[in-house]
């Protein structure tokens, strides 16, 4: 994986978030895009004790925060449309292809989006 840029998906945030010792690694000295759907995804979670949220928004702090615009939206409806994702995962691929960055995740949903470049995390 070239660069030093990566969009991370929800579930590689809770891994890294839950001591993966390879994530740590992959992630470390890299700029670490976050989509808004993601923070909602891990400060959503029921039942998060305080103790968990202080630690994601720590996590978040550290990362770059990408909001919903609506080139995200566009190209978020047309994702979904074409390839059958959850809304969720539509707008964290097309916020992927909007930066123009890597998306690292452990669901190979992704890998139906030709267009995106992405990095599968085989658990």
């Amino acid at each position: 994986m070239n660069g030093t840029k990566l969009l991370v998906d929800t579930n590689i945030a809770l891994y890294f978030l839950g001591g993966d010792p390879v994530l740590s690694s992959l992630l470390d000295q890299r700029e670490i895009y976050v989509s808004a759907i993601t923070e909602m995804e891990l400060l959503g979670y029921p039942g998060i004790t305080q103790t968990e949220a202080e630690r994601i928004h720590n996590f978040l702090n550290d990362c770059q925060l990408v909001e919903i615009n609506a080139d995200v939206r566009k190209k978020a409806i047309e994702i979904r449309r074409l390839h059958n994702l959850k809304l969720p995962d539509a707008i964290i691929a097309a916020t992927a292809l909007h930066l123009n960055l890597p998306l690292i995740s452990a669901d190979d949903i992704f890998s139906r989006i030709g267009e995106l470049n992405f990095v599968f995390y085989a658990l």
